[in-house]
């Protein structure tokens, strides 16, 4: 593959700090930023724990609802983890379509 198609297919598939961020802020509570950034496991992650505290607080009448915290935390720690999640995989990226490594 030639130079100038590998940086065009970079530009295509880098991963954007905008659409992240949106991601977290909108959908982070079930890891779609996760999933965007290519971390699918600690995204599904996410996604189950998510599932089973709703389940938790519905049972419990909301008794439980305090749960949220747990992933309430996890999706503000995020916000810092996010620009290097991005600049990582933007380096897997052009690793993979320069031939690095």
């Amino acid at each position: 593959m030639s130079t100038d198609r590998s940086y065009a297919q970079y530009d295509i598939e880098k991963k954007s700090l905008l659409v992240a961020y949106l991601l977290w802020f909108f959908l982070g509570y079930v890891g779609a930023h996760r999933f965007y950034l290519g971390r699918p496991l600690s995204g599904f992650i996410m996604l189950a724990l998510s599932g089973v505290i709703l389940l938790l607080t519905v049972i419990s009448f909301g008794f439980l609802s305090f749960l949220w915290a747990i992933v309430g935390l996890w999706w503000l720690i995020d916000a810092l983890l996010i620009p290097g999640m991005a600049a990582g995989r933007n380096s897997d990226i052009a690793d993979r379509l320069l031939g690095r490594r």
